[in-house]
């Protein structure tokens, strides 16, 4: 496996002090700027609706983070779709703005590790309600702000029926044009070409409007350690091409979360030059397999400082790990491991 775990893993923990991330705290974008790497991460109490908030961290050498704060820095909203939850932050910069998508719901999840699988409360509004609102789906929305404190949402950037997440943001544009991972869910079947859901990416000429076709480059594998794909980490340019961490599921999508990658064409992300055959890091340890999710490591960070790429993700959805590796090198692996 090419990603080395940190010793001091997991880097970030609950903290019992305040009911808003007593028991998760997982998922973080991370940003690295000035000497300074700033973690917005997933966090939820102990409450039974289990309502998702974003807290920040800082730190110095990307691996001892601070709380910037004993409250949240963004939540669901009082009013609106997003009044359930907001989780998984991936972030990239535009001009002097942070650009950052993340999931929400109408209605908090609940604690969804004592349903069946992919199962989450809903409440009745009647047979004539959209689908979103009926079955408390998952949608994808862009927020924006200068310093992680102060926000502009700027509201949904999938389709309302879709539970659409893993939604991920290029850092530049590509030919004149925006460019968005995206995993939705209900794409399977003959018509899309994939048995279990797979990532796609599409561009736009604006970051609110996506109607342009997508184009699926990451499917799984049957009977293999992803047949389930998703987009983990934004895209990091690199002289060889576009290198995108992803996550795989066995099982159908039911079985331990595994890390792969895959270097997209500069020009042309529809296409894959490169892809690792096998996983470059799996759940071993005990805060990776004991959690609300049993065997998950789920990266949603990744920045390069120097020659060196941090990989930030969720453990087992109740902590936050770190994992390493040179970037050469793992562009190189992903090139030649086909």
């Amino acid at each position: 496996m090419m990603l080395i775990k940190s010793k001091l893993n997991p880097i970030l923990k609950p903290n019992k002090a305040n009911n808003w991330e007593n028991l998760v705290v997982c998922n973080p974008g991370v940003w690295y700027e000035d000497g300074k790497f700033y973690m917005l991460y997933r966090a939820a109490g102990d409450d039974e609706g289990h309502v998702i908030r974003f807290g920040l961290a800082t730190s110095k050498d990307g691996v001892n983070f601070i709380r910037d704060s004993n409250q949240p820095v963004l939540g669901p909203s009082e009013q609106g779709p997003d009044m359930g939850c907001v989780e998984d932050a991936r972030i990239v910069k535009f001009d002097d703005y942070y650009y950052v998508t993340y999931v929400f719901r109408p209605f908090p999840p609940g604690q969804y590790w004592k349903f069946e699988h992919d199962v989450v409360l809903t409440k009745d509004f009647g047979s004539h309600a959209p689908h979103f609102i009926q079955r408390n789906i998952a949608n994808s929305a862009l927020a924006i702000t200068k310093d992680f404190k102060n926000w502009i949402k700027l509201g949904r950037i999938t389709d309302s029926s879709l539970d659409d997440r893993d939604v991920i943001l290029f850092p530049e544009k590509i030919n004149g044009k925006f460019a968005m991972l995206h995993r939705p869910k209900e794409w399977v079947g003959e018509t899309y070409g994939v048995d279990k859901p797979a990532v796609w990416i599409r561009f736009s000429d604006d970051l609110l409007t996506w109607n342009e076709p997508s184009t699926m480059i990451i499917g799984g594998i049957k009977g293999g350690w992803e047949e389930k794909t998703g987009g983990s980490t934004p895209p990091l340019k690199t002289d060889k091409g576009w290198l995108v961490i992803y996550h795989g599921v066995e099982n159908g999508g039911r079985g331990y979360y595994r890390v792969g990658a895959v270097m997209l064409d500069l020009e042309d992300p529809t296409k894959v030059i490169g892809r690792t055959k096998n996983y470059i890091m799996e759940p071993e340890f005990d805060y990776e397999i004991e959690g609300y999710y049993k065997g998950c490591v789920f990266p949603t960070g990744n920045v390069i400082v120097g020659d060196t790429l941090y990989v930030y993700y969720g453990a087992a959805d109740k902590n936050v790990g770190l994992a390493t590796c040179n970037v050469e090198e793992l562009v190189d692996y992903v090139l030649n491991n086909n």
